[in-house]
């Protein structure tokens, strides 16, 4: 069980999780290796993840049948390479040099060909600031040049695509192109649902930016009834969210945990409660059992 002075740590991912083959910004990795035994013995049918992201949660769990979705096309592209040219894939990727001028000539580019846009799309995850995904108002990514310490290179030298495919090679597991709500709405008995929604901003006039659509306090709300009806046709539902006044009011007679972070990077260093996230569960097995397990994450919050 965590302690309230425990906190858990960045990079605690287990030995056996295969990485993910993108940097991602406000990736789970640090709560994989908590996180992922527990789904994987409640998963009795499809494991959905409707905020894809970097996938972290889903190489960690390795689930057999699984619907992984997102808004973002290029993202879900990138994933349907790896799985299905993950060679073609690596050799175009590891030909380009990686400096700027390169980076910002791929970054004004909009290839049509589907392995051409995937190409595009992790050399500049790989090579940009911060993992950040970011787009303008005009839905174009924005983010800036990361330097020459940013590199593809991990993709070949630990072979994170060789080891990513086979996953999202498997025939139950399907990749779309969607919103979340009706990812969630596919969700029943056996199923296990993880929500990691962009979320950094902690007020409903300011919720998060990550492309040309603001998650914003509505879409919240979206979230937090379609977690319900997942949870009422028996679903595990499981959601990192932010942690502010307005999230556990929203969930006010959901099970929130509390998440400690020790590692922060920018203005979250100089706020404490920029460490600290809610994990939110709609637990259809509600027991003493369950409640045990869920101890092991983080401190339950009454």
């Amino acid at each position: 069980m965590l302690t309230d002075d425990r906190l858990l740590r960045d990079g605690e991912a287990s030995e056996s999780t295969v990485e993910p083959f993108l940097r991602w910004a406000g990736g789970k990795r640090w709560l994989a290796s908590t996180l992922a035994p527990i789904i994987k013995s409640r998963l009795r049918g499809t494991y959905i993840e409707p905020f894809l992201g970097s996938g972290a949660m889903f190489f960690a769990v390795a689930p057999e049948k699984a619907l992984l979705s997102d808004l973002n096309a290029d993202l879900v592209g990138a994933f349907r390479a790896v799985a299905e040219r993950p060679d073609e894939l690596l050799e175009e990727v590891r030909a380009l040099p990686v400096n700027a001028e390169t980076y910002y000539k791929l970054r004004a580019d909009e290839p049509l060909d589907p392995l051409q846009r995937a190409v595009r799309f992790v050399y500049l995850n790989r090579t940009c600031y911060g993992g950040i995904y970011r787009e303008n108002k005009r839905g174009v990514f924005n983010t800036p040049y990361g330097g020459g310490s940013r590199t593809p290179a991990p993709l070949w030298e630990r072979a994170l695509i060789e080891r990513c495919s086979p996953l999202l090679r498997k025939g139950g597991i399907t990749l779309e192109v969607s919103d979340f709500e009706l990812s969630l709405d596919a969700a029943g008995e056996g199923d296990v649902v993880y929500c990691d929604p962009a979320y950094r901003a902690a007020t409903r006039a300011h919720f998060d930016r990550y492309g040309a659509v603001v998650f914003g306090w509505e879409d919240q709300v979206r979230l937090a009834a379609a977690a319900r009806r997942a949870g009422a046709r028996g679903a595990l539902v499981i959601i990192s969210n932010t942690y502010c006044p307005e999230v556990r009011e929203l969930y006010g007679d959901v099970t929130r945990i509390l998440l400690e972070k020790t590692k922060a990077i920018g203005n979250a260093a100089k706020d404490p409660n920029r460490c600290k996230e809610y994990l939110i569960v709609l637990d259809p097995e509600d027991d003493e059992g369950s409640a045990r397990a869920w101890e092991t994450v983080g401190r339950i919050e009454r």
